[in-house]
Order: structure tokens, then sequence, then C-alpha cells
């Protein structure tokens, strides 16, 4: 599933001075009345007029171009007027899709309050309560611990699944333009799963974002990975807890689960050790023995886990915990690609197992500002280290060109952005050049 705004801001949709200004003029349209609204080729209605679309010009100019598209996918026309019928734009999706946090929560912090006691008890719970669990196990290879995690961060276990009318949702997000094609296609995909019986209209409530059900899976996703858990001959992620962590079990096949093995491991580091080597290609556990990096938990690796490659990770930078992120930490990723989200999921799902958490704690963090996160990556474009666009979202791109920036300055090059680090990338844009002397 994709999310509209991640903790760790890797799958955020930011917003910028461009798109403020584009959505104003698009909201503008929205309000004003057009020709388009009502009369198509000879004078016929469009199919805007003919179904009572409201929001302006601008949004029936966009449905009048959509709905021929949706006949042209093999949507029948009875299915689009009876999904469709009197739609119109909603201004919360609209307010909420630009919406891009002051302050990034750090990873410590979210992961801290996402694997809380309270949870684990209830996960734990779950757990022993869902005989489909183990059929579901068997069936998939994912362990029950990591599907009844998912389903505590997506839904806290079914809770809360939202309330939003998905169909407004996507519509809202396609005529104002910015994703239109992404948009475009789930509203497509959630009018098939109408078209064939999977759900009913009303059914298809969830998010702003358009996630859905227990699980909160976007509509393409639940016509590809929905899964019949409970036996019933349905997939239904709503009212079905079985088949919800069914769908989950089968998304993360997709994604490349494979059974046998963990997720990750936590690991301590020797002094002096190459921080640069984080994020790098994964290898082998007998690799990072031959680097230093001991299990922290001092346990063995198993045979499954040892030939899996590893891919070093410092979420918290040098001073945080250190974890060889094995392929299936990767696999919880194509559910929500934000590292903080794969971190709670893996460490709750241990939790639930019976583990005991990290050695290394987490060192206390300050939340970094928009400003100084935007002004660091602008920082490293200019010193020649290219973190792609200066939007605020610290991905890999961002943490990949700040160790190299680290490194060339014979700074630990662990990517991590920490307040010291905004100043020293201040400071070295500030900084006159050096002086080249000539012969005179």
């Amino acid at each position: 599933m994709v999310k509209g705004l991640s903790p760790s801001g890797e799958a955020a949709y930011p917003g910028d001075m461009h798109r403020r200004v584009f959505l104003a003029l698009g909201l503008a349209g929205l309000a004003s009345p057009g020709p388009a609204q009502n009369a198509g080729p000879e004078g016929a209605p469009t199919p805007a007029a003919r179904l009572g679309i409201s929001g302006g010009a601008a949004f029936a100019d966009w449905f009048n171009g959509f709905y021929a598209q949706a006949l042209a996918a093999g949507l029948n026309s009875t299915v689009l007027d009876d999904a469709l019928y009197g739609l119109s734009p909603d201004p919360t999706v609209t307010s909420l899709d630009v919406r891009q946090p002051e302050f990034s929560r750090p990873v410590g912090d979210y992961v801290r309050n996402a694997v809380n006691d309270e949870r684990v008890i209830i996960g734990r719970q779950k757990m022993a309560s869902i005989p489909a669990l183990e059929s579901i196990e068997l069936a998939w290879g994912v362990p029950r611990e990591v599907l009844v995690a998912i389903w505590a961060m997506e839904s806290r276990f079914g809770a809360r699944m939202g309330d939003m009318d998905i169909i407004r949702c996507f519509a809202t997000l396609a005529a104002q333009g910015r994703r239109r094609a992404w948009a475009e296609h789930e509203l497509i995909a959630a009018l098939t799963i109408i078209s064939r019986g999977e759900a009913t209209r009303p059914r298809l409530r969830g998010s702003w974002a358009g996630a859905m059900g227990q699980t909160q899976m976007l509509p393409s996703t639940f016509l590809s990975a929905a899964a019949d858990g409970d036996g019933d001959g349905r997939k239904d992620i709503w009212d079905s807890a079985p088949d919800a962590l069914a769908s989950a079990a089968n998304l993360l096949v997709r994604g490349g689960w494979r059974r046998d093995e963990g997720w990750a491991r936590e690991v301590i580091l020797p002094a002096g050790f190459d921080y640069n080597l984080a994020e790098a290609p994964g290898e082998t556990a007998d690799i990072w023995t031959g680097r230093g990096a001991v299990r922290a938990d001092g346990l063995a690796w198993t045979e499954a886990d040892a030939a899996a490659p590893a891919v070093l990770l410092l979420p918290a930078g040098a001073s945080g915990p250190a974890l060889l992120a094995l392929p299936n930490h990767f696999a919880i990723r194509t559910y929500n690609n934000a590292l903080a989200y794969a971190l709670a999921v893996g460490f709750l799902a241990d939790r639930f197992a019976g583990g005991r958490g990290l050695v290394t704690p987490w060192p206390p963090e300050i939340p970094l500002s928009l400003d100084d996160r935007v002004s660091a990556q602008s920082a490293l474009s200019r010193l020649g280290f290219s973190p792609g666009s200066a939007d605020g979202v610290l991905g890999m791109g961002t943490r990949k060109a700040l160790r190299a920036w680290q490194k060339s300055q014979g700074l630990p090059a662990d990517g991590y952005l920490s307040p010291d680090m905004v100043r020293r990338l201040k400071a070295a844009i500030a900084a006159p050049p050096p002086q080249t002397l000539t012969p005179s």
C-alpha cells in the first residue's frame, strides 16, 4: 500500500509553493460553473451533466474525460452511472494532500511509540484468538506475528479503518492533477471491484488516500493480492480478520517474502567501523562478521539467515542501534516504503514472538524543521552531492548524499541528518571558496 504521509517522510507526499499555487487555481476553477459541464458534441448532455456532477467546470471537465477513459477500460456504463452519480470533490482531501509536517518525527520516537506494552499485549491476544492464522502461516510462509504487527500498524487491529468515501477521494486527487495518472488508475480499480461484485459502492470507505479495510489496501492492491483467509469463498478485508491477514500475507509474498528467514538482526559494530557501508548492497553474515559486526543478542545465525544478503541500516546514525536487514525487511517495505514503518512492524513482531527488544537504546533525537531539511538538501546539492529534490523528504537519496559529504569531511559517514549536520552544511556553503595563489 502507498501511504500519504509517512512518519519518516520517505513515503510522504510533500507540498511546495508551486503545488499550493496550482491547487489554489484548481479550487478556484472547481468553484466556477462553465459550459463544459452541460453540453457535449451536437448539444448532447455530457456525462457530468447527465449524472448531476457538482464542483465547477474544472471538475466537470475532468469527469467527462475520465468517464470516457473508464468506458475504454471496459467498465460498464450502468456500473459507472450508479457509482458516480452526484459525485463532487472533497475539500478535506485537498487539504490533507498538500499537508507537510513542519517537523519530521525521529525514527526512534516513532518506533518507541508504535512498539508499546499495551499493543504487545493486545497483539498476543489476537494471535491466540484467530485459529485461521495457522493455516495462513502454513500457506504463505509469513509468520503470524508479522501479519498481526501489520494489522496493528494499519488499523489498530481493525478498529480504525477510515470512513471516507474513497471513490470521492480518488476523484478529488485526480481532478487536482498532481497525481492524476495514479489516482485515475486507483479509481478505475475501485470501480472494477464494484463491477466484479467484490464489494458494494457503500463499502468502499477508508483513508483519504484511498487505503481500505483492516490491512489498508489500495484498490489496485486489493485486485492483485486480496485473499480468502476464512474459506468462505469471499475476499472481505473489511469484516473478516482472516481475509485481511491472508491478503497481507499474499502481498508480502508478492513483495519478495522468503519463508523461514528473519527480517533483521541487531549487531554491535567495532570502533573505527566504516559507516559508509550503510545501505550498500547486501552481504552475507560471514562478510559482516569479518568486518567486526557481531549479533547483539549473542546468538548464532541460522543457516538460512546466514546465507541471505543483509544490508546495514543505521536509522539513528552511528550512536544508535545498528541492524543487518534481511530481504524480508524490504518485503515489508513493499507494504509501506517508510523505514520507520518497516522497523516498527519488525520490532513489534519480535515482541509478539517473545523477544525483548533492542540492546542498543535509541539515542535522544531532535526533530528537524521542514526549513532545516530543505536547507540541508539544498546545501548538499550546492556542494556537489545531489540528494535529489530539495523537498524535505529524508529518503535514501538524501542519506547517500550526506554520507558522501561526511566522508569527504573526515566525519563518520552514517548518513544521519542531525541538527549539528544541518549547521555544518549551512556553514560549508556560507564559507568563501579557497583562494588560489598564482605567481606574479
